[in-house]
């Protein structure tokens, strides 16, 4: 893993200077800004001071998090900015708005053009565009995802967890887009959505690191019990310890 790093969203509560200062007590080494909050997307000079703070500080810009969702009309030239100004190597998208079984075939089809369409314009300024990995998009099971993945062509995925599959399910998830696999996202939950401290998770995190290998650039932090950033530099140093 070459980057343990934090997503922005953990702390919509902070600022983005506040995220900066929290990455850093935490040992961590990098950050993907969302775009929902603090660098929202088309803010070109916001998005140039957050760049050039983040590299003051010793931290890698990890990727720019954006609230695209494929297949849904939204604009795509003020997230692609944004990226640039930040100098983020990755924009993560979203796969659609429902649930993959709810898709029809036409639709299916418009949001895989739209991914093919914004991969190739992030390509021309050496940008890959990533799938957000979540329940009710096109990416909530395995199977929809590498025919996605395989359909669209230039593009990759995050991955994470769903807390309603055992440790095996998910790692047949995972195993599955494995060829497609930049970052993965880092939480430890209930199915019922409650928050733990990522410790009571090692064992399975550390499946997850095994079978991730070489595939996986970035451990990326998100969200941690009662937002706190003492539980984060925990969940941080567990995650050093497992993600080597």
């Amino acid at each position: 893993m070459q980057y343990c790093g934090l997503t922005s969203i953990t702390f919509r509560n902070l600022n983005w200077l506040e995220n900066i200062c929290v990455a850093c007590e935490c040992g961590l080494q990098g950050i993907e800004w969302g775009g929902d909050i603090h660098v929202p997307p088309g803010d070109i000079a916001l998005a140039g001071e957050v760049a050039q703070a983040t590299r003051e500080a010793g931290l890698a810009v990890l990727s720019y998090g954006s609230y695209y969702r494929l297949g849904a009309g939204q604009d795509f030239a003020p997230v692609l900015a944004s990226a640039v100004a930040l100098n983020a190597p990755i924009i993560r998208v979203w796969a659609g708005t429902k649930a993959s079984a709810k898709y029809t075939t036409e639709e299916r089809e418009l949001a895989v053009a739209d991914a093919t369409r914004i991969a190739a314009q992030a390509a021309a300024h050496g940008i890959t565009v990533a799938l957000e990995y979540h329940r009710d998009t096109l990416t909530d099971n395995a199977t929809s995802a590498v025919d996605f993945l395989q359909a669209a062509g230039n593009i990759k995925t995050y991955w994470q967890p769903n807390p309603e599959l055992t440790r095996s399910q998910n790692l047949q998830e995972l195993q599955a887009v494995l060829p497609w696999l930049t970052y993965v996202h880092v939480f430890q939950w209930r199915h019922d959505g409650t928050r733990l401290p990522l410790q009571e998770g090692t064992d399975d995190w550390a499946a997850y690191f095994a079978a991730a290998g070489k595939h996986a650039g970035a451990a990326i932090l998100e969200f941690v019990k009662d937002n706190s950033p003492a539980q984060c530099a925990q969940d941080a140093m567990t995650l050093k310890q497992i993600a080597k």
